[in-house]
């Protein structure tokens, strides 16, 4: 009998900024695209949204544009989870969600030192399990500054068929965005890092001149753009529209919004604006 391909809700390993709480209004977005087109995914992120098209349109094709290398974190997730293990059964018997302190956090360390000089160590995954939430570091040594807390996970992560049937590029988004233009049943997925933020894990640092060049992509095209109002990337197009001859891309589109809760009164809202022409 033929196992039944598992669906993801989120990513299967943590990544910030992926579209988990999208997903439903995506979904329902979905309905007015083509289930035989071919989906760009320019901004790949996590893949999220390119397993998402693929799980309801198996006969799509899918483009995941793996800028970011998400999938080393992927093919590595067998190291990550024997790591994890180990770090639980060191803090088996220590108090959860407590700081780790003394010959814990030294061993936790130690740990943590051997596969990073003789193997691979996926620090997002880890720092999920070992730092306060929200918190992560990309080496050992930025590791080795931080206070340690034991939420490690109490699972394994699983990402099997995950990115199935999917094709996987890595390349500039402007360069693939060259090669399907002209194709008239593409649907670009265009979700760039925020403006004005240095994050860990995206590469450099996004400048508005950054965002209004991704802006070019949505020009007669048929897309899904994400942003959020930190970004007043929707201000600043109407304001080019109604004093400069050039026009505004989002015009003839549907936007969705989700607020989103950083801290018990600091929030910002994700917006998901969609276009067919």
């Amino acid at each position: 009998m033929e196992q039944k391909k598992k669906n993801f809700n989120s990513s299967p390993l943590p990544f910030m900024g992926q579209k988990r709480k999208f997903l439903k209004e995506f979904k329902k977005a979905l309905n007015a695209y083509s289930p035989t087109a071919t989906y760009v995914d320019l901004f790949g992120g996590s893949g999220l949204l390119s397993h998402t098209v693929k799980s309801i349109y198996p006969d799509a094709t899918v483009i995941y544009n793996d800028f970011d290398n998400f999938r080393e974190r992927l093919d590595n997730i067998n190291l990550t989870n024997q790591l994890i293990t180990d770090l639980r059964e060191i803090l088996k018997d220590y108090p959860k969600n407590k700081r780790i302190e003394g010959t814990y956090r030294d061993s936790v360390l130690n740990r943590i030192k051997t596969d990073n000089e003789n193997g691979y160590v996926d620090f997002i995954t880890i720092s999920s399990s070992i730092l306060f939430s929200m918190k992560y570091v990309l080496s050992f040594e930025a590791l080795e500054k931080e206070t340690l807390y034991n939420c490690v996970r109490q699972s394994n992560y699983d990402a099997s068929g995950y990115l199935e049937g999917i094709e996987v590029v890595s390349s500039c988004y402007k360069e693939l965005f060259d090669q399907f233009k002209n194709n008239s049943n593409t649907i670009f997925l265009v979700d760039p890092p925020y403006l004005s933020t240095d994050s860990s894990t995206y590469k450099g640092y996004w400048k508005l001149k950054d965002y209004l060049d991704v802006l070019e992509v949505l020009n007669g095209t048929n897309y899904f753009y994400f942003t959020s109002n930190k970004s007043s990337i929707i201000e600043l197009c109407e304001w080019i529209e109604t004093k400069t001859p050039m026009s505004n891309p989002f015009n003839g589109s549907t936007t969705s919004t989700m607020n989103t809760t950083v801290t018990y009164n600091s929030g910002y809202t994700d917006i998901m604006i969609y276009k067919v022409v």
